[in-house]
């Protein structure tokens, strides 16, 4: 890995209290998945809100469910930090 990569695992594992281990699994098992599949969506969610210790409500993952699949998911930190704060 590469110091930016250590950097930045560091970093989400300070901030979020999250393993970087557990990051980089996610990262290899989606690398090929099918966005468009909600199955295959709403399992990633499901699976990064336990990694992340971040209850999260049945609307909630609707929507982001929706919205990746829709290939509608903004894009903007901004827009995007405001999505999940509802």
């Amino acid at each position: 890995m590469s110091d930016f990569q250590d950097n930045l695992f560091d970093k989400i594992q300070k901030d979020a209290n999250v393993n970087p281990e557990e990051i980089y699994n996610v990262a290899n098992s989606v690398k090929h998945a099918d966005f468009s599949d909600e199955e295959t969506v709403r399992n990633l969610v499901q699976q990064l809100a336990l990694i992340a210790d971040k209850p999260i409500s049945k609307a909630k993952e609707d929507q982001i469910v929706q919205s990746i699949t829709n290939n509608s998911m903004p894009m903007d930190m901004q827009t995007l930090n405001q999505m999940f704060k509802k």
